[in-house]
């Protein structure tokens, strides 16, 4: 990769405690369990996988919002672990990092209008100046097609129809001017016909901001007109990273091309054709197998090794990692 490094997380582990009636100790959920990768500026990766493998927790530690219990967070220079950071220097890590949820009608606080949901995020981050609050907040619904601005200023969340909404959710994530966006399933709760506008709409972001963009998602379908690399996701690790034409055509992981086989045809000649997925079901982040998290459900599993112990990340070609004993 030769984009200026933008992120860099090592090592990253996320767990949760339990507790059982209230103050006993009861182990731990394993939401993510030792992540590792770069993200270079102006670059789009997808994190892709079933859901609970871990992919919003990963956006919302990188995010700030959850402290890491292992491992470090690098972005522009500027490094947490699990102590975090102290409140201003975490304000102003946030105000480069930002986040565009699932739902936008939950993501949008009913009570406040368009102006006012725009307007906090620059008060929060002491814009004082009502004057710049009101360029920003123009240029920033201006460049999500949100015109004319007067119009959509004075209307609630209910107001707007699903695609809208997530253009205000883009716009706000933008007005700060941040260096990465985080965007987890953004279309996913869209009508089809709206949902390519949105991409593109991000894709254009990314272009003329020089963004890095991490894109969570289920879907195969959007990824490979949208990102340049894929990480792929399951039981709180990444199995498998790769350039998204390479692992397209080339899927290591078991669980790679088991997704890939299950993904479905957009082409309605091959609606007819039975896809097979793995049986069982994804594991336990509470009580994880022993070893490679996939063993469980796969078909090519080496007894003794994979059900024993975790593979480390190989890589069969440059640029192309996989964490599976098959590989070794």
């Amino acid at each position: 990769m030769q984009n200026e490094i933008l992120l860099t997380v090592e090592n990253l582990h996320t767990w949760f405690e339990l507790r059982k009636w209230g103050f006993l100790h009861a182990g731990f959920v394993r939401a993510v369990d030792g992540v590792n990768f770069e993200l270079g500026k102006g670059e789009a990766v997808a994190v892709v996988g079933e859901s609970g493998c871990g992919k919003s927790t990963l956006a919302r530690t990188i995010m700030g919002l959850i402290a890491p219990t292992q491992g470090k967070i690098n972005f522009n220079g500027r490094s947490f672990g699990s102590k975090g950071l102290k409140e201003e220097a975490m304000r102003a890590y946030r105000s480069q990092v930002g986040y565009i949820q699932q739902d936008p009608y939950g993501a949008l606080a009913s009570f406040m209008n368009v102006r006012t949901i725009m307007e906090e995020p620059l008060r929060i981050n002491g814009v004082k100046n009502k004057a710049e609050r009101r360029e920003r907040i123009e240029a920033a619904l201006t460049e999500v097609k949100m015109t004319p601005v007067e119009e959509f200023l004075p209307k609630f969340p209910h107001m707007l129809s699903g695609g809208q909404q997530q253009r205000v959710v883009i716009a706000r994530a933008m007005i700060m001017k941040p260096s990465l966006i985080l965007a987890d399933e953004p279309v996913s709760m869209l009508d089809a016909s709206v949902r390519v506008e949105i991409l593109q709409l991000l894709e254009t972001l990314r272009h003329s901001h020089n963004l890095g963009l991490i894109y969570i998602t289920h879907d195969l379908a959007t990824v490979r007109y949208f990102t340049e690399r894929i990480f792929v996701m399951y039981g709180a690790n990444l199995v498998e990273m790769a350039v998204v034409q390479e692992l397209l055509d080339n899927p290591l992981h078991p669980y790679t091309r088991a997704l890939l086989t299950a993904t479905s045809d957009p082409d309605p000649e091959n609606a007819h054709i039975f896809r097979e997925v793995p049986t069982g079901e994804p594991p336990s982040l509470r009580n994880p197998p022993a070893g490679c998290r996939f063993h469980p459900r796969c078909s090519s599993i080496i007894k003794g090794l994979c059900d024993v112990e975790r593979p480390p990340d190989f890589y069969p070609q440059p640029d192309h990692s996989v964490m599976c004993w098959l590989y070794k």
